[in-house]
């Protein structure tokens, strides 16, 4: 139903792809210790909520009080605030000897990101959940901001950029709200699998009614598929599968190409139903294979994870089918059936049977998919949002992330782009909650990201105007490619040039990307770009810059990102390629 979002998974699928356009690029020259690579001085913030035995927050500690551990290792705490109510608080006499984190006495924003999955989730279900998030804009802070993505399977739109406008913010939910969703048709999979499994279990005690009852009693109670995954419900995990790594590599996008504002981050994960154990949702409460034949979902989630952790987010995933007691009835979805769907007969949907009840609160498939909610939320130092708390989220993760202490750290390595443990311990006898490991963001992510929001959002980073312009494309060598010419003008004011060697002569890194109508993306190559003037350049002057790129698909857009490592500026620009 949907494919990752990365042109390393789409390439063996006739994606889109960009190569790397080294055939006009010269070797590029010994570089001078001018242009020598930069250690810069960043801090880690580390988001910790404190509370005792009962969940009671617990305020008024001091740095002496904590314990940060980085692989295993304590590292010093360098910079330490305590955000009550929302501002920061003026740091104690016993924390003087520590920088704080934000200025005392004024208020601390809180970024959130909201995704709504529409893929899994069924249209009505997700709407209480929306209405609650309208109802609770009025509880966020002065100098919170809002955005919104959403999912439907094919593509990542995003419904407002970061906002503290409540307005804005609100149409953007209602717009949201007007998106049709597809999570039923998953729901009536799991019927037919059900029926599937009773008719089969029907045949097999039919085998048994000749037989004396003593004998079947100890061949001892029939269950269908006991020992190995039959071929329908192969095909519908494989398909679970498939959606789910598709989802997340759409969280993994949101969260990677959204950016946010100085301040804390939050995600929102508004989740339609994702097992954790994909064998324990399609059995149900029948006994699960021996064998696993069927991808695991944990290593999926952690991708996710892993990337919050990251770039800084505090994840609540929020259960939007709530408690099920009774799936959502067709008549309530009638963007299903705008979508080519039609009731058929009583109970059917395209000659389907309709989502049966479920078995209650205890079933098996709820608690796979709370099972996934607790993992991303422990992951992340967040909490799951379950059942009723899900009208509720916004207000819940505001009053979850608005009492906290700020710890700060200055790593001794260079950025190297690694995941690395962490482990916060209070010295008292509380409960300390935050994200488990972090991972030191090297510049090249920083840059692919920049470029990744403006392929998925069309929104070119600040900065200078880089002029990109494609030439018709050809057909190249190799079947399926095609080949188009590439020039850049690029604006001197945005390299820095210095005298070398009896020269002018800087260094840049180009990142070209290409994306196609739903959003697929290609790699990111980086092209180390080398400038040089025997004079000094002129205001307003440009270089020009040739070369080639291939693509593969139906690519329709390039993006161009130029970053001077040097003074850190940016010029960017996009181009549509021509249709053949």
């Amino acid at each position: 139903m949907n494919a990752p979002r990365r042109l390393a998974a789409l390439a063996c699928a006739a994606g889109v792809l960009l190569s790397l356009p080294l055939r006009s690029q010269e070797k590029p020259s010994e570089p001078s210790p001018v242009f020598a690579d930069q250690i810069d001085v960043r801090v880690v913030n580390v988001e910790v909520v404190v509370t005792d035995r009962q969940g009671n927050r617990i305020t008024g500690l001091k740095p002496e009080d904590f314990r940060l551990l980085v692989d295993r290792k304590p590292v010093a705490l360098e910079y330490f605030t305590e955000v009550r109510e929302g501002e920061a608080v003026a740091a104690s006499p016993g924390a003087a000897d520590r920088q704080p984190s934000v200025e005392a006495g004024g208020p601390v924003g809180t970024n959130y990101l909201i995704f709504v999955d529409d893929l899994f989730s069924i249209a009505t279900q997700r709407d209480v959940v929306l209405k609650g998030l309208v109802r609770d804009l009025s509880q966020l802070g002065p100098r919170d901001r809002v955005a919104i993505v959403a999912w439907d399977g094919r593509r990542l739109t995003r419904l407002v950029d970061w906002s503290s406008s409540g307005n804005a913010v609100a149409g953007a939910i209602r717009q949201a709200m007007m998106r049709p969703t597809r999570g039923l048709r998953d729901r009536i999979e799991q019927a037919r699998l059900r029926s599937d499994n009773a008719l089969m279990a029907s045949a097999i005690q039919g085998e048994f009614v000749d037989q004396p009852a003593s004998d079947i009693e100890q061949a001892g109670p029939v269950t269908a598929g006991s020992s190995a995954l039959g071929l329908t419900e192969i095909a519908y995990g494989s398909m679970v599968a498939r959606d789910i790594a598709g989802t997340v590599s759409a969280v993994v996008s949101a969260m990677r190409a959204s950016g946010a504002p100085e301040g804390r981050k939050v995600m929102l994960l508004l989740c339609g139903g994702w097992p954790f154990t994909l064998e324990g949702a399609i059995r149900g409460d029948l006994p699960r294979p021996i064998t696993r034949e069927l991808p695991e979902t944990e290593p999926v989630l952690r991708t996710l994870t892993s990337t919050a952790n990251l770039l800084g987010y505090t994840v609540y995933p929020v259960d939007v089918p709530g408690l099920t007691t009774v799936a959502g009835d067709i008549t309530t979805q009638p963007g299903l059936l705008n979508q080519g769907g039609s009731r058929s007969g009583p109970g059917q949907f395209d000659g389907l049977p309709l989502p049966l009840p479920a078995t209650g609160p205890s079933s098996a498939r709820e608690q796979e998919v709370e099972g996934s909610l607790h993992f991303i939320a422990k992951e992340t130092g967040g909490k799951p949002m379950l059942n009723g708390n899900r009208e509720l989220a916004l207000a819940r993760a505001s009053v979850d992330t608005r009492t906290y202490y700020w710890l700060g750290f200055t790593p001794a390595w260079r950025r190297d782009g690694k995941t690395h443990r962490l482990e916060v311990k209070v010295r008292r006898p509380f409960n300390a909650r935050s994200r488990t490991n972090f991972a030191d963001l090297s510049r090249t992510a920083e840059m692919g990201m920049t470029v990744e929001s403006a392929l998925l959002f069309g929104d070119l980073p600040a900065g200078e105007p880089l002029t990109v312009r494609l030439g018709t494309p050809a057909s190249a060598r190799e079947k399926g490619l095609k080949e188009i010419p590439l020039t850049l003008e690029i604006p001197v004011s945005a390299v820095t040039l210095l005298p070398a060697d009896g020269k002018y002569a800087g260094r840049a890194e180009l990142r070209l990307a290409a994306a196609d109508e739903r959003g697929n993306e290609s790699q990111i190559p980086v092209i180390p770009v080398e400038l040089s003037s025997p004079v000094a350049p002129a205001e307003g002057q440009t270089v020009r810059y040739e070369t080639k790129i291939f693509l593969r698909g139906q690519a329709n857009r390039v993006v161009a990102v130029l970053y001077d490592p040097l003074s850190g500026k940016l010029a960017a620009g996009s181009a549509e390629i021509a249709k053949p």
